[in-house]
């Protein structure tokens, strides 16, 4: 089973938590984390994190018994590889965070220039 079929179980009001290997293939984290995109379940998945140290078993008993029965669809959030972060990185040296600021102070003509000082050439 993956996360996912425990979140739709949740979302459905269907115990699928029936044998030791369902029990065990539960994920609180993910689980929690795709129930926290919801404006009515983020509370909920919120005190599941809060109480990380419950047995999975009883984090799942406690979302199926609070969370009203609903369809919910969302896409989970994905990190945006951005190439210029990559290059400020790259020429300064800077880690993520600092990256991102030191790109919005640069100006375009900048970050141009520091596109031709590290072009490796080749195919890209």
């Amino acid at each position: 089973m993956n996360p996912f079929d425990y979140i739709n179980s949740i979302n459905s009001g269907k115990d699928i938590m029936q044998d030791a290997l369902a029990e065990q293939k539960y994920v609180p984290f993910v689980v929690n984390r795709g129930m926290s995109y919801f404006s009515d379940t983020i509370l909920a998945a919120n005190r599941c994190n809060m109480m990380h140290h419950m047995d999975g078993l009883l984090q799942y008993h406690y979302l199926i018994n609070t969370v009203t029965p609903r369809q919910r669809f969302s896409k989970w959030a994905k990190k945006h590889d951005d190439s210029d972060i990559q290059l400020v990185m790259e020429h300064y040296g800077y880690n993520y965070a600092k990256a991102v600021q030191a790109l919005s102070l640069l100006t375009k003509q900048q970050l141009e220039t520091i596109k031709n000082k590290n072009n490796k050439g080749g195919i890209q």
